[in-house]
């Protein structure tokens, strides 16, 4: 096992890999077949914290500039410390002190992601809440799909480290390591499933009622009574596999027909209850940045941590439905948030 003077790009990816799974150098070591000081040499080398960064004097900057600096951040959303301040044309500025300025008077934000609205979809949507305006919502099961991956949504892994400690190595994967299809549904204050899709398996109309069946049909919905399935209504949205000739049909044999099935405005994500629950669970499983070594490890995660949502929880988003109709109604059919 001859020393060498590098470690390739693929060993230190390696490297960092083993020693999350908490694997000694000696054994990585042993793993890679490289010297044990080569690997412990590494390792030393990145754990020296970076140099403590001497604050500067700033440019001085007047009141008018301010002013002006102040007026762009809030005509231009979004826009980089540099945009803002060539816009005012102020010049010779770093860009440590641009942004120093910038964070008196403003906050670093993402866009705000929701559905395209047309004018049509407005107007369906205004249709849709005129519709189930007096509908009692404590009979409706309002469903829907999730996927979780192993790393979690990207930008989640931050919080607060203390002074002198290194931030947590964290595994980087493509497409987050791959991920676990989640069904579930909302009724009044009792939570139905979740429901885990088989791996591999895309939902189309066939595969979908096939799902269905073996799940919720089997599992639930055959256990109620028959005073309980008469007045049920059921909520899916427009997915392909959801509206499509095959599943309406396939559910009307079921007796989910007409009436007893929810009719579902276009790009609406925001009407459906159980978008809130989805973000509880997310909040929970990837608290902390914590990342999965398993698609049964991240299932196990969802399963706990739906079981940890109470009835209280699931009420308060099942009655949440009365306002969501008036906000749609108040804002023309326009997007309501979550």
């Amino acid at each position: 096992m001859g020393q060498k003077k590098d470690l390739t790009g693929s060993e230190r990816s390696k490297i960092v890999r083993y020693l999350a799974e908490g694997c000694s150098s000696l054994n990585i070591a042993k793993l890679l077949k490289r010297d044990h000081r080569t690997i412990k040499r590494f390792i030393q080398n990145s754990q020296q914290g970076r140099k403590k960064r001497v604050d500067k004097p700033r440019r001085k900057i007047t009141a008018h500039e301010l002013r002006k600096v102040k007026r762009a951040a809030a005509k231009m959303p979004l826009a980089t410390s540099l945009a803002i301040f060539q816009s005012c044309n102020i010049t010779g500025v770093p860009k440590s002190t641009r942004c120093a300025i910038l964070r008196d008077m403003a906050k670093v934000r993402k866009a705000e992601r929701r559905p395209p609205l047309n004018k049509t979809h407005k107007l369906k949507r205004q249709d849709w809440a005129k519709k189930y305006l007096k509908t009692d919502f404590s009979k409706v099961l309002w469903t829907d799909e999730m996927r979780v991956s192993l790393d979690g949504p990207d930008g989640w892994a931050r919080g607060w480290i203390g002074k002198g400690q290194r931030a947590p190595v964290r595994l980087r994967r493509q497409q987050g390591g791959g991920g676990v299809l989640v069904w579930a549904g909302i009724i009044k204050d009792e939570l139905v499933g979740p429901f885990r899709v088989e791996d591999g398996v895309k939902l189309n109309s066939q595969s979908y009622c096939q799902f269905l069946e073996d799940t919720f049909f089997k599992q639930w919905y055959r256990k109620k009574s028959a005073s309980f399935k008469k007045n049920m209504i059921f909520m899916q949205d427009n997915a392909p596999s959801h509206a499509s000739k095959y599943s309406t049909a396939w559910l009307a044999r079921k007796g989910i027909k007409e009436e007893k099935l929810m009719t579902w405005p276009p790009c609406s994500p925001d009407l459906n209850p159980i978008e809130n629950l989805w973000s509880i669970i997310k909040c929970e499983i990837y608290k902390e940045g914590k990342q999965y070594t398993s698609l049964n490890s991240v299932w196990e995660a969802v399963v706990a941590a739906a079981r940890n949502v109470d009835g209280e929880q699931i009420k308060t988003l099942t009655e949440s439905m009365d306002g969501r109709l008036l906000s749609v109604l108040a804002k023309k059919g326009g997007y309501i948030g979550r």
